[in-house]
């Protein structure tokens, strides 16, 4: 029954089920074992790593720097189901340990990335607090 519940809540997200999440919100219940508090726990964790971790990827000056809060990006987005930063991350990731230099366009989708994971995290807080005072 949990997995039913986190599927609905998973889906209920938009009235649009076109429109797609910049987190996997089924994923996110399995890795949460259904139970929302801790989702909303996880999420708030993961903003605050993603917004720490970007910001130091902006300012390293070198390759080590990089690859650390790169990958730290990777696996984090990997565990709540942020495939599109996933993706992005590992990309860099992989070009940076295969000794390319460092691609602005693969940066720029990576902060597209996180803006569009925080803003939906925003959103789902706000969501979450508007519930909690009906």
């Amino acid at each position: 029954m949990a997995g039913n519940q986190a599927e609905h809540r998973g889906m209920s997200w938009s009235a649009n089920p076109l429109r797609q999440h910049p987190i996997d919100m089924l994923h996110l219940a399995k890795q949460a074992m259904g139970d929302p508090g801790l989702e909303l726990e996880v999420l708030r964790v993961f903003n605050d790593l993603v917004r720490v971790n970007f910001a130091r990827l902006e300012r390293s000056t070198s390759t080590e720097d990089l690859l650390v809060h790169v990958h730290t990006l990777s696996l984090a987005a990997t565990g709540v189901g942020a495939w599109a930063l996933a993706a992005h991350a590992k990309g860099l990731e992989d070009e940076l340990a295969s000794g390319l230099p460092v691609n602005p366009e693969r940066v720029d989708d990576i902060e597209m990335a996180v803006e569009e994971l925080q803003a939906f995290i925003a959103e789902r807080l706000e969501q979450d607090e508007v519930a909690a005072l009906h």
